[in-house]
């Protein structure tokens, strides 16, 4: 875990102490390195409820409920704002949190049709209703690089909702 992620996790952590809340996570991309990243705090058990992975358009239907319409042509794709949004709510939905993250891109290497290498989207939400996209197109940086700022993304997100 690299510095700048510890400290972002922990005050993720803490900000949801503050407010009672718990989180979940909702990851395609990053494979649960979110979860991972919250989980490496010692006694981050009182605000992490779970970590959904849904590295495969299945797992996004069955565990989070999105609607395989969406990830099927014409829909918006798996790499999507409407994707994103739609796995946020879910791991809301099928989960005790209070606040969710989600994140679905393409990492790389390669690229999906018409969608670039490094573009992710983000969605965060929390059961009082707020939903927040973020769409960061991060270029041809490499699988690692990518990822690692993607976990960075996601925990900003959460700390913006849970800090307010």
């Amino acid at each position: 875990m690299t510095p700048d992620v510890t400290a972002a996790a922990t005050a993720v952590l803490e900000s949801c102490r503050k407010r009672g809340w718990k989180a979940a996570t909702a990851e395609s991309c990053t494979g649960g390195l979110v979860a991972a990243a919250l989980t490496e705090i010692p006694g981050s058990s009182d605000v992490v409820d779970r970590g959904f992975v849904t590295y495969s358009n299945a797992a996004k239907v069955q565990m989070l409920g999105v609607s395989q319409d969406m990830l099927d042509y014409p829909g918006p794709g798996a790499v999507s704002r409407e994707t994103a949004e739609a796995m946020a709510r879910g791991a809301l939905a099928h989960s005790n949190a209070d606040v969710a993250v989600a994140i679905t891109g393409i990492a790389g290497p390669g690229s999906d049709g018409n969608k670039p290498e490094g573009l992710v989207h983000f969605a965060a939400a929390s059961r009082g209703g707020a939903l927040v996209h973020v769409k960061k197109e991060y270029g041809a940086l490499g699988r690692a690089n990518v990822r690692h700022q993607s976990v960075l993304q996601a925990l900003s997100m959460l700390q913006d909702l849970a800090g307010q």
